[in-house]
């Protein structure tokens, strides 16, 4: 769940940052999808250690 809201996250910020740069279509995905990669990787660890800290 942390992951796919990290990739729901990082595609808004991503494309709130692109039309602020005044970025076409195709700016807007590439920010979207550079800033939803970004933070699922954080987020897919976090989910690992809290995996893991909740067995241990």
């Amino acid at each position: 769940m942390i992951v796919i809201a990290a990739i729901v996250l990082g595609a808004l910020i991503g494309d709130a940052r692109a039309r602020r740069a005044r970025g076409n279509r195709k700016d807007r995905l590439q920010y979207a999808a550079g800033h939803a990669i970004a933070l699922a990787i954080p987020a897919l660890f976090a989910t690992i250690l809290i995996d893991r800290a909740m067995r241990g």
